[in-house]
């Protein structure tokens, strides 16, 4: 198995995340964003990478790992309310997972965040890549406006909307 990730790893190119996200797939994403964080006080923030190095796979790094790697590589845990949200994708691996600050798991469960990650992969599955990420923001900020609702607040905007490519 370990031969089989490192060899989907290894053939996983940055130019295969702008084909599954092509510009306008991105301009859908950010627009969504940033229209979701109007209702709420939380940051959300989607990143996509291709693959790991070969080093990270050797150590045996699994998608979850790597994104909470970034999610404190962004600052996603510095936000005002502690409500920074992170869906990350592993394209190599069609995984998904969703880092939640603190804020915002004291207030949820993790079995939401599971269930949302696995319909984003179903999607993917079928090539549905831009509605599997806007499908998992819609269902995110009806959980961010019940429990983090921007009730007359205005939200700062602390981390940007625009999806990060690494």
């Amino acid at each position: 198995m370990r031969i089989l990730r490192f060899l989907r790893h290894s053939c996983t190119f940055p130019w295969q995340v702008r084909r599954v996200f092509p510009k306008r797939s991105l301009s859908a994403i950010a627009t969504l964003v940033r229209e979701s964080e109007c209702s709420h006080l939380a940051e959300l923030k989607f990143v996509v990478e291709a693959a790991l190095s070969p080093g990270e796979l050797i150590r045996g790094m699994t998608a979850r790992q790597r994104a909470l790697e970034v999610f404190s590589q962004l600052r996603l845990w510095d936000t005002e309310h502690n409500s920074g949200v992170l869906i990350y994708l592993l394209l190599a691996d069609r995984r998904v997972e969703i880092i939640a600050d603190r804020g915002i798991n004291a207030k949820t469960g993790s079995d939401v965040w599971e269930s949302i990650c696995r319909a984003m992969e179903a999607q993917f599955r079928t090539g549905n890549f831009e509605q599997g990420v806007l499908s998992a923001i819609t269902q995110i900020s009806v959980l961010l406006q019940r429990h983090f609702p921007a009730q007359g607040q205005v939200n700062a905007n602390e981390i940007g909307d625009s999806p990060v490519l690494l």
